[in-house]
């Protein structure tokens, strides 16, 4: 017998999984101009008649208006080999032991037909993509899988949800998110020449998942960006700047750069986030910089060079000149943001002061932020608009710091929002309620395509190392995962994050038609408790009735 259950995007179904542990989605709704996910799970219960070693293909049989609408897709399974932060675990993860993981979103094999096996459950990811002009309204969806062919399996009962469409159009909101994109990981595993046209293409299919998944912001390699790079080790060079030396005057070649913010134009990239001009952890030396020097090309500027040395600063305030008057030319500065180094903690106060006072003065006007989590480097002045993570954020929100960004990565594990396997989806999209609640303007993630080992040393498969060769929980380094013809598939955790955007984007819809407070008092209701960033939904139910909540303020309020 075929048996078949429609579910939420936030159920994560693992190969030993069974579909009566997954609550039926019968009915949701749903704003026009959203992208709605659910999954259709499928199973196959012995009887008298097994199924061939190979298992069935079976057809997907689908009715409804909506489908037009639609992609389908298979929930593939990956190895996790390290599931956690230094065994640091609370009660809301979902699985610590290694083992397969349900993630990335791969299209359908057999011409778009489902497989059924004897010993594991399967999922189908669909997406509908709803109109901005799509009439609002109830509309059902019918789903089923049947094998024709003659002594077939039979067919599934068949699945159904019904999608309340409102009469309201998801709203675009002032709002940055930025996931750090690392263009010599893909050069690396496509094994192509950087800024070569197919390394472009690879890269302009990249950008084109990354703003799908609501990304808005690109970091922009200028120079080779330092981070996550062995003190005295190098990455790939990806730098976009072409610099030359003859004798002492430096001249730039800013071609590739303009062929990069053309691509981003194309994609819809709004924001570009320039590179860090000086080394994580510390700013204490120069990102490594290669220029043509009396007509040979060779590295001028690394972690031999002192941050605040008399020819890097040189060099450095001569380059962000001609950059600023490029991108005015281009009419494109002020869509900009800069960074000094990323993650300095309390003991490189000074140098960054030092760093930035490097850069100040020309930057003035301008926003330069940095992701960082000691209060004290806002508090003394180091800093204008610190990205604290979202475990560290407390004093900041107490500050009561306008445009306030947060972000989280690998060390955040306890009890905040985060995307590792481990934990369970619903954690995921909490994100978006807590952003809405505290005003976040911006959410940034180091990890869009990080697809090499702990500090750069060796490049790995992403399809089967998920953790860095142990150094990160899975799921931490990248979202989405390399396809065999250039493109990006993008991962379960990828989509749950957006929805999180989009929750919060109709949290600000019902915002516009009463207030804030009503809002969040409603989110509460349902919550049972107080919102802050380390109160996360323990279950995929309670996000979905937050989020019904949400569009019930504004179906009511568009009544009136």
């Amino acid at each position: 017998m075929i048996r078949t259950r429609i579910t939420s995007s936030m159920a994560k179904v693992f190969p030993d999984s069974h579909i009566d542990d997954f609550a039926p989605l019968t009915t949701i709704s749903a704003l026009r101009g959203e992208r709605v996910s659910i999954q259709l799970l499928h199973e196959y219960e012995a009887d008298d008649k097994p199924l061939p070693w190979g298992g069935a293909r079976v057809p997907l049989t689908t009715a409804g208006e909506l489908f037009r609408y639609a992609t389908m897709r298979r929930v593939a399974y990956v190895p996790v080999n390290k599931t956690l932060l230094q065994h640091q675990t609370d009660d809301n993860y979902e699985r610590t032991a290694p083992g397969m993981f349900p993630d990335v979103l791969q299209p359908l094999y057999y011409g778009g037909k489902v497989t059924l096996t004897s010993d594991m459950i399967g999922a189908t990811w669909i997406d509908f993509e709803l109109p901005q002009d799509l009439a609002a309204g109830d509309y059902t969806l019918t789903m089923y899988v049947e094998d024709t062919n003659p002594g077939g399996y039979g067919k599934s009962e068949e699945s159904t949800l019904c999608v309340t469409v409102i009469d309201a159009v998801l709203p675009k909101i002032d709002f940055r998110f930025t996931q750090w994109f690392h263009a010599d990981c893909l050069a690396n595993y496509y094994n192509v020449e950087v800024w070569s046209d197919e390394h472009f293409r690879i890269v302009e299919n990249f950008v084109h998942t990354a703003v799908h998944g609501g990304i808005n912001m690109l970091l922009t390699p200028v120079f080779t960006p330092p981070l996550d790079t062995a003190v005295g080790g190098e990455r790939r060079t990806t730098q976009l700047v072409g610099v030359r030396l003859d004798k002492d005057t430096y001249t730039f070649d800013f071609s590739l750069l303009d062929r990069w913010i053309d691509m981003c134009d194309r994609q819809g990239i709004e924001y570009l986030e320039i590179s860090h001009f000086f080394t994580q952890w510390g700013a204490a030396h120069a990102p490594k910089i290669m220029a043509t020097v009396d007509g040979t090309y060779q590295q001028i500027f690394g972690w031999q060079t002192d941050a605040t040395g008399d020819e890097y600063v040189r060099f450095l305030r001569t380059f962000l000149t001609a950059l600023l008057a490029h991108l005015k030319a281009r009419g494109d500065d002020r869509r900009c943001i800069f960074h000094v180094s990323d993650e300095p903690g309390l003991a490189h106060l000074e140098q960054y002061r030092a760093a930035r006072a490097v850069i100040s003065d020309l930057l003035e006007g301008y926003t330069i932020m940095d992701a960082l989590s000691k209060f004290e480097f806002y508090e003394t002045g180091a800093v204008d608009h610190p990205i604290p993570s979202n475990n560290h954020i407390a004093p900041f929100l107490e500050a009561g710091i306008p445009d306030l960004w947060t972000y989280y990565c690998v060390s955040q594990a306890l009890l905040v929002s985060n995307r590792y396997h481990s934990m369970p989806a619903c954690r995921n999209r909490s994100i978006g309620m807590q952003l809405f609640k505290y005003n976040i303007k911006g959410f940034l993630h180091w990890g869009y395509n990080f697809y090499n080992n702990q500090n750069s040393g060796d490049p790995i498969n992403p399809y089967v190392e998920q953790s860095a060769d142990f150094a990160f929980p899975g799921g931490d380094a990248f979202s989405v995962y390399p396809a065999m013809d250039g493109t990006a598939l993008e991962s379960m955790r990828f989509v749950v994050f957006h929805e999180a955007l989009q929750d919060m984007r109709a949290m600000k819809l019902a915002e516009g038609l009463t207030d804030h407070d009503t809002v969040v008092a409603a989110i509460e209701e349902v919550f049972g408790r107080t919102l802050t960033f380390d109160t996360c939904a323990k279950s995929a139910d309670m996000i979905l009735r937050i989020r019904e909540r949400v569009n019930r303020i504004i179906s009511d309020h568009l009544v009136k």
